[in-house]
């Protein structure tokens, strides 16, 4: 192709023929082979950005070509306009734009998606010239189109106008323009709305003006609001857009127009103008009670987005207006019968969650005010929102049951989450009406339930229940002096539904705490909780209710749990909830009833799993197997006789007298230990069933702590046969949790000493035969050296324990691909470098082999690594620099020398930057450290300065 200099970019150069580009699009366009279509993308997305395409890009808007290939040409105009404008020499400015109007032009009246792109294309080239280079842009562009011309149709051309006067600002939102001149653009594009903006009154109101011109009206008018112009300039228009709310066909980008032109941020400062806007909000009334009753769905949508922008985005503004309050308020009666608009959500209905965020809004605008405005406000508000609390409950109410028999899954999980949106909004405004709430609540509840004239609905009855259970379930209720009543209550509920049901059951939750401080209510309410366990369809609400109760009421319910465990014997999907909650219950009993109940409980399971361990394994019995170990699992994580829970809470926790004899759960476990064994015989090569295993000791240890001292060492021997058989890393995570606890215990220790050593001299011979295939015992094995260093360092003194070959594992580990396994490396070596004065040979072997580490976490930070883990490298870094300094300083110079090492990209000089930085003052200070080896990582990686890191 022709140079610059020699031809403007935009003159079709002659005798050039483009076979391949055709057939690339006719490859893009027609081709049904999906992958050619993909190599044809590819090809052509190169083709867009290459110096060609200043040429081809004019031959293709031929008039002879389809509209598809058009596009092409147009769209790889403005990929070079936008992202090439350095490259045009600026004595060719004047005839590219000439060029660009007489293509749209040629358009005006020809594809839609070819003249869009020509616009766009233009509207970027003015976006670069501004201000400088063209001075009045838009004026000239209103100028150029108003022109007479005898081949184009003067609607086509006003059309073209509108299009290009609508992608502006469009374009100017999306371009790539700097900071700075974004800024100058934005303010001379604003200044030109005032070549744009009485065109667009002038169509607006001009009678003769036919609907789809008035339609491209509006969206520029929205086009342009969007770049902060003042409010009082867009006053004509936004009238004219309520004028055409009266016209079905411009009805939704009038909705649009106006409710962009509202919400602009800058807004609020026009505060006359805002108040000029209530009236005509306020005259969409009769239009918004008609759509209501005639069902218009979409009109009454668009209305109330009106209303909201004004009131959500200026409550503020408005109401420190004083002397209008009263056009406020009708503006938020308005909201409020959107709020309450008939129907069910979300299938007559789709408004009223729109307005939703608008209480939110004026409640924190009211509450922010100081005291005394405050209380004008409150006397004048309260009310509104009392209302409102009415208006959202019967909006939560569930349909008749025949009708929501018709909804589909997807719209009764739409009603689902609006109800949470309800919940969450009735517990917001608690904050603003108090304790007055909860009392007006149980008075409607107590009315409803009392009259024996007038029955209820079980819809009506359930509303009020949950606006209540969704302020208890986040609120502490336990100074209200309505919850008595509610309990007394609640007994009186006939329920025949399962909705009913369940927010019985989790209401009865909400006030678990209540109960507590209250024990001699619980008779009232456990015996309906018991009641919906047998029904299947409760299983979520009675479960987690019954949990609930057991967490929080434990110490008083002794006298029920005999009825507790013989109910809880029923299957539900909700089981292993339900061990949770018998394990709360048990922890409260004499050891010898729990170990009754346990008996009862647990011994269908055991003979189920003694019958399972007998048979092949095949995958149907792995799964009953997986469920039991899950069941005793759950049931272990909080069976606590020691009540290590009750520390943290309160000081007055009722204490029981100090258990006797051995832990109920240890009993039960010495009892099952040989079956487990057996279960583990027949399925060591299934991780799955091992996890199980391992997770029900591993919950037993965490909530028995030192109790759980007589099982250690069957416990130990066990894991260790495991282990050496088939290597998995849940065992090795149990092992970690032996060290954690018994790591100051000389009486229990030395079976675990035992087990870490085994481990480890197996994990070592698994390195040796490759690792690779085991990122997770990697893992796992890092973590459990990083825990043994912590809690127990004299571990790395044992003379069977080979430091080098652990401390070489390690270096290996920092080179795994997976991140999680790398961090856990990170935490063993930080771990162990602060270990080398005190403990002989980790010190010989850092000193000795400290190079190597250093060397692999030099090459993670020159791009061998993650880039979210320069953090744990750099805590090597600063361990290494903390604890072997003289060697640190001798070991950079030297594996800085080597050439291209971390990275080709950095060079000497950045390389010597960066060891002279690591060894300054300033190596004291983690944060600084950590900000060294991110900076050098992206100087390594070629991405210093790059936007791409700008967050990073």
């Amino acid at each position: 192709p022709p140079s610059l200099a020699q031809a403007p970019l935009w003159q079709p150069p002659t005798g050039l023929a483009f076979p391949c580009l055709f057939q690339a699009l006719h490859q893009l366009y027609y081709d049904p082979n999906i992958e050619n279509k993909n190599l044809a993308q590819k090809w052509l997305m190169q083709a867009q950005v290459s110096p060609q395409a200043w040429h081809f890009s004019w031959l293709l808007l031929n008039m002879d070509k389809v509209p598809e290939i058009q596009y092409f040409g147009a769209s790889a105009l403005h990929i070079k306009i936008s992202r090439y404008w350095n490259d045009i020499p600026a004595d060719q400015y004047e005839s590219l734009k000439s060029q660009l109007f007489t293509q749209i032009t040629r358009f005006a009246g020809g594809s839609k998606i070819v003249l869009t792109r020509l616009c766009v294309a233009l509207a970027s080239l003015a976006l670069s010239m501004m201000p400088e280079a063209w001075p009045c842009a838009v004026a000239d562009m209103v100028r150029m189109f108003q022109a007479e011309d005898s081949n184009v149709d003067g609607r086509a051309r006003c059309l073209a106008l509108l299009e290009l006067l609508t992608v502006l600002p469009e374009e100017f939102q999306t371009s790539r323009l700097p900071q700075y001149r974004k800024g100058q653009v934005r303010s001379v594009l604003a200044q030109e709305c005032g070549s744009v903006f009485p065109l667009l009154e002038q169509l607006l109101q001009q009678q003769d003006s036919p609907g789809f011109i008035k339609q491209k009206v509006l969206k520029c008018f929205s086009s342009w609001v969007q770049l902060e112009i003042p409010l009082m300039d867009c006053e004509n228009l936004i009238q004219a857009a309520f004028t055409s709310l009266q016209d079905p066909e411009l009805f939704d980008t009038a909705v649009e127009a106006v409710v962009n032109a509202i919400s602009q941020p800058d807004a609020q400062r026009y505060v006359n103008t805002l108040l000029k806007l209530i009236p005509p909000v306020l005259g969409l009334q009769e239009q918004l009670r008609q759509a209501v009753q005639s069902g218009d769905m979409e009109t009454s949508h668009g209305i109330c987005r009106i209303a909201v922008a004004l009131g959500e985005n200026h409550s503020r503004a408005l109401l420190d207006q004083v002397e209008h309050w009263q056009s406020f308020l009708a503006l938020v009666n308005m909201i409020m019968f959107c709020t309450g608009i008939p129907g069910h959500y979300p299938v007559n209905e789709t408004t009223s969650s729109l307005t939703l965020t608008f209480w939110y809004t004026l409640q924190d605008d009211i509450l922010s005010f100081e005291p005394d405005k405050q209380a004008v406000y409150q006397q004048v508000y309260r009310p509104v929102y009392f209302q409102l609390v009415d208006v959202l409950l019967h909006k939560a109410q569930f349909p008749s049951d025949e009708e929501y028999g018709f909804w589909s899954s997807d719209e009764k999980e739409q009603f689902r989450i609006y109800r949470v949106d309800i919940s969450d909004t009735l517990m917001y405004v608690y904050e603003m009406l108090g304790a007055e709430l909860l009392s007006s609540l149980y008075d409607k509840l107590g009315r409803l339930l009392t009259n024996t004239e007038q029955p209820s609905t079980w819809q009506h009855t359930e509303a009020l229940l949950y606006g209540f259970q969704s302020i208890a379930e986040t609120i502490d209720v336990n100074y209200s002096d309505v919850v008595p009543g509610l309990i007394g209550l609640i007994p009186r509920i006939s329920i025949s539904n399962v909705q009913l049901a369940d927010t019985v059951m989790f209401t009865i939750g909400a006030l678990s705490e209540w109960l507590a401080d209250h024990p001699v209510m619980i008779n009232n309410v456990l015996p309906l909780v018991l009641q919906a366990l047998g029904n299947p369809e409760l299983s979520i609400s009675s479960v987690s209710t019954l949990k609930k109760i057991c967490r929080e009421c434990k110490y008083d319910l002794p006298p029920y749990a005999a009825n507790i465990v013989a109910v809880s014997q029923v299957r539900t999907s909700q089981c292993m909830w339900l061990m949770q909650a018998l394990g709360f219950l048990l922890s409260a009993l004499q050891v010898e009833e729990i170990l009754k109940n346990l008996h009862s409980l647990i011994t269908p399971y055991i003979q189920q799993l003694e019958k399972l361990a007998d048979e092949t394994p095949n995958p149907s019995n792995k799964l009953a197997i997986i469920h039991i170990l899950g069941l005793l699992s759950n049931l272990f994580t909080t069976l606590d006789i020691s009540h290590h829970d009750d520390d943290h809470e309160s000081n007055e926790v009722k204490k029981l007298p100090v258990q006797q004899g051995p832990n109920p759960v240890v009993v039960v476990l010495q009892q099952v230990f040989q079956l487990i064994q057996k279960v583990l015989s027949k399925w060591l090569n299934d991780a799955q069933v091992v996890e199980s295993v391992c997770a029900i000791f591993e919950k037993s240890v965490k909530t028995l702590l030192d109790d759980f001292a007589p099982m250690v060492p069957q416990l130990c021997e066990m894991l260790g046969q495991m282990y050496s058989t088939i290597p998995q890393a849940s065992a090795i995570d149990l092992t970690r949790q032996l060290v954690h606890i018994f790591a100051h215990e000389p009486a229990h220790f030395p079976p675990i000493k035992a087990l870490f050593l085994l481990v480890t001299s197996v994990t070592l011979t698994l390195f040796q035969q490759g690792p690779r295939d085991h990122p997770d015992i990697v893992d796992s094995f890092m973590q459990l050296l990083a825990q043994a260093l912590k809690r127990k360092p004299d571990l790395f003194l044992c003379s069977n324990l080979d430091v080098k070959a652990v401390f070489q594992c390690g270096v290996l580990s920092l080179k795994f691909p997976e991140a999680p396994t790398v961090k856990a490396s990170c935490g063993f070596f930080t771990e162990l470098l602060p270990r080398c004065g005190e403990i002989a040979p980790v010190g010989q072997v850092v000193h000795e082999n400290g190079k190597v580490l250093l060397q692999a976490v030099l090459e993670g930070v020159g791009g061998q690594a993650s880039r979210s883990l320069m953090d744990h490298f750099a805590e090597i870094l600063f361990a290494l620099n903390k604890h072997c300094f003289s060697y640190l300083s001798v070991w950079i110079k030297e594996a800085m020398q080597q050439e291209s090492f971390p990275s080709a990209r950095v060079s000497p000089e950045q390389k010597e930057t960066f060891s002279q930085q690591i060894l300054s003052r300033e190596r004291v200070n983690k944060r600084r450290v950590k900000e060294m080896v991110k900076e050098f990582t992206l100087l390594c990686r070629g991405l210093h300065g790059t936007e791409y890191t700008a967050d990073y």
